[in-house]
């Protein structure tokens, strides 16, 4: 046989020291990941005695899958609605706290004594938070449920794109030392364009998919579609110049609207658990004992400024967004440690040669110091509220209170306000979408029938026509869309004469709506035929679809909207209610699967008194393809029943642990569990002879089931209850007891 892939060999140590090391951190109850980093050191190659692993670049190329799968799994988890939703606090948190870290780092780096490119990346990469440790941290703290818990994810998100940004910034500066704001502006406006284009045509086309397969889909079927899709997207992405990470996120948020998220995450959970273990243990094996002894102390200077100021940015950022201060506490104290960005802007640094080369693994070790602290963080972030709350002067409080209600009150109120919003969402949206019809139809649709009529000899003048008049006919509905959607002449009109100076704002926008339609059309007649006809013919495309096509546009645009809005709201619609807006902060709902180890499986709503043990409230229980809904008193509650809890975020948190209880180990030992099997030979004018099975009652008296009848020869095999035992029958039979039967004339032999 031909020597073995040295990749095997590297799988086989990883594993199973990762295996080994985790099981012992679970038994002193440690968070898991930092059991892979520890694994990762020991067979790294700075760790000489233990056996190493010899490739290193197939284990990174696994590991970038593990960080896929880690993204993909958070994308399911927090869908487009929840982004929505916590926009705001997201990205007024990230940019609090990323304005804050970089002077931190630039001011830590110049007391330190490095040079001002060095201070320059240094703040940067203390900017940027690792999404892979925090969202693995709440795994293992289970966490994943808690309201704040979508704040860390809003502003970790937001930190993950800023990163795409600075990525384009560092670059710039690094080559022509100056700062390029045009291109900058530039990648902003392809990161958004790329955003919106995924998430709008994702939306409408991945549900529909699925809708159409649901009846053929297996648990297999699904599994290769799902992970089909997220390295589509992750190819997607990385062609267009984003990260993967950012692409398997955008895919698992398009799945989490439909109402196959639920399955595929519980499908893709050992996956992201296998190839995430991966990418833990190659951090690890990053760790260098020589750096920390030699830098030490400024490794630990910037590991305590990540973990005091990082945190201290993100809570006071969070604040800003106006969450109440427990939650500001409970989001801003997961923020203190830098992760696999902060590496790649150090390779960044170092590849073009301008930071010192001691800063990659100095900014390795600060990563792999801070990550071990994490989880310690997260779980005190609780108990430090509560100790520090008391001491808090009632004034502060009052104003702290004050100012997170007003800031969490409607501030759209102002209907001119409320309309500028709606333009500016409708121009940028339709405007993605005509770009990229604009964009498809040139790069691909041109040439495929350029290329067909050569083929076929035709005149090419034909495949200009049939292109153009196609992608016109597609872009008909939100070309309506852009220019008239939401405009109302009567709603305008009150606006023009209640606020003062709305013309110099309302107009603008309006020009503005019909340019971006026009210029769509305009480019698109401009990439098929010559400018000056092309011109011409806008002219009259205009004239003639204002007189035809403007109902036809709008009946067909309404059937898209129709059809887009049932995909985006397809899993919100399998919710038992929904809770009034103004409810949502005294109130939380979640859908539970009910674990076999639970202790509340197998009872019912009475006994297991949900609203005196925890306060809840179960609304639904989903059994199968059966939903009961308001569930009485003598309903049971079985294992993968799903359950749909309503209370306050405490009660839900309590009742959740005992629903999803895990058992307290994998597999049980129950070999000294026997069943014993007997045989018994019917002879004439016997206690059993001339009875049939069921009259006998030989079950109930002996505990006992009679499995088999031996008789002339042959066997009936799981006899009947009426079956009528005759002379000469062999009975075989078992129990899980020694019996000792008296009253027969032959003894019972076991087998």
């Amino acid at each position: 046989m031909d020597s073995l892939p040295a990749i095997f060999m590297d799988l086989a140590v990883i594993l199973i020291t990762a295996g080994v090391i985790t099981v012992v951190f679970k038994w002193l109850k440690q968070p898991l990941v930092l059991g892979y980093i520890l694994a990762g050191f020991f067979i790294g190659p700075y760790f000489p005695w233990f056996p190493a692993v010899t490739d290193t670049s197939n284990v990174h190329v696994w590991s970038d899958i593990g960080i896929v799968f880690l993204m993909f799994a958070l994308g399911l988890e927090f869908s487009i609605k929840k982004l929505k939703k916590v926009g705001s606090t997201g990205a007024i948190t990230a940019l609090t706290e990323l304005a804050i870290m970089f002077l931190i780092g630039n001011t830590v780096g110049h007391l330190l004594g490095f040079k001002s490119m060095d201070c320059i990346f240094l703040g940067c990469m203390l900017s940027i938070s690792s999404t892979a440790i925090i969202i693995k941290s709440f795994d293992d703290l289970k966490l994943k449920q808690q309201k704040f818990t979508s704040t860390v994810t809003a502003v970790l998100v937001v930190e993950d794109l800023v990163a795409v940004l600075l990525l384009v910034v560092l670059s710039t500066v690094s080559v022509s030392r100056t700062f390029d704001g045009g291109q900058l502006a530039m990648s902003m406006v392809k990161l958004v364009f790329f955003l919106v284009a995924w998430f709008v045509f994702g939306i409408y086309l991945i549900p529909t998919f699925l809708r159409w397969m649901r009846k053929y889909m297996t648990e297999e079927t699904l599994l290769l579609v799902a992970v089909g899709l997220c390295f589509g997207m992750v190819v997607l992405a990385a062609k267009a110049g984003f990260s993967t990470a950012l692409g398997a996120f955008v895919m698992g948020a398009i799945l989490a609207e439909t109402i196959e998220a639920d399955v595929i995450h519980r499908l893709i959970t050992p996956l992201k658990n296998l190839f995430s273990a991966v990418f833990f243990v190659s951090v690890g094996m990053l760790i260098q004992p020589a750096v920390l002894g030699q830098h030490w102390l400024t490794v630990l200077i910037i590991a305590l400024s990540i973990i005091l100021f990082k945190s201290t940015a993100a809570t006071l950022g969070v604040m800003l967004s106006g969450k109440p201060l427990k939650t500001a506490v409970q989001s801003g104290f997961c923020f203190c440690q830098i992760g696999e960005f902060s590496f790649i802007i150090a390779g960044l640094g170092l590849s073009y040669g301008v930071i010192d080369e001691n800063l990659y693994p100095i900014i390795v070790s600060v990563s792999i110091l801070t990550t071990f602290v994490t989880p310690y963080m997260i779980k005190g972030a609780l108990p430090f509220y509560n100790w520090i709350e008391p001491k808090i002067p009632a004034k502060v409080k009052t104003h702290l209170e004050q100012y997170s209600e007003h800031a969490r009150s409607d501030d759209n109120r102002v209907s001119i306000s409320l309309f500028i919003r709606k333009q500016l969402t409708n121009i940028l949206l339709y405007g993605v979408i005509l770009v990229a019809i604009v964009l498809l139809s040139l790069g691909f649709l041109r040439p495929f029938l350029d290329r067909l009529f050569l083929d076929l000899k035709l005149p090419q003048i034909w495949s200009r026509v049939i292109g153009l008049v196609g992608t016109l006919i597609i872009m008909a509905p939100f070309l309506w869309a852009e220019a008239v959607k939401n405009v109302s002449k009567k709603k305008i009109k009150d606006m023009f004469e209640t606020y003062r100076f709305s013309q110099a704002v309302i107009i603008p926008l309006l020009v503005l709506r019909h340019f971006v339609a026009l210029f769509a059309v305009g480019a698109t007649v401009a990439g098929y035929v010559d400018m000056a006809v092309g011109f011409l013919m806008v002219i009259a495309i205009i004239v003639v679809g204002a007189v035809l096509f403007s109902r036809r546009a709008d009946g067909f645009y309404s059937r898209i909207e129709e059809s887009f809005n049932k995909n985006f709201n397809s899993r919100q619609a399998q919710a038992a209610f929904h809770i009034p807006v103004g409810m949502e902060n005294e109130f939380a709902m979640e859908r539970l699967r009910m674990t076999a180890a639970s202790p509340l499986a197998g009872k019912t709503l009475a006994q297991a008194q949900l609203r005196e043990k925890y306060g809840a409230n179960i609304v639904t229980i989903e059994r199968g393809n059966t939903i009961i809904d308001l569930p009485d008193k003598n309903a049971f509650m079985m294992p993968a029943d799903v359950l749909t809890v309503i209370g306050t975020e405490e009660q839900v948190s309590k009742i959740r642990s005992d629903i999803e209880a895990e058992a307290d180990m994998l597999v049980h030992d129950h070999s000294d569990h026997e069943m014993h099997m007997y045989r018994y030979h019917v002879e004439a004018g016997g206690p059993l002879c001339g009875l049939a099975i069921k009259q006998s009652d030989f079950g109930v008296r002996h505990h006992a089931m009679i499995i088999a009848i031996e008789r002339g020869g042959e066997k009936i095999v799981n006899p009947s209850r009426d079956t009528i035992i005759m002379h000469n029958d062999t009975l075989w039979f078992v129990s899980p007891d020694e019996l000792t039967l008296t009253g027969f004339e032959k003894k019972i032999v076991e087998i």
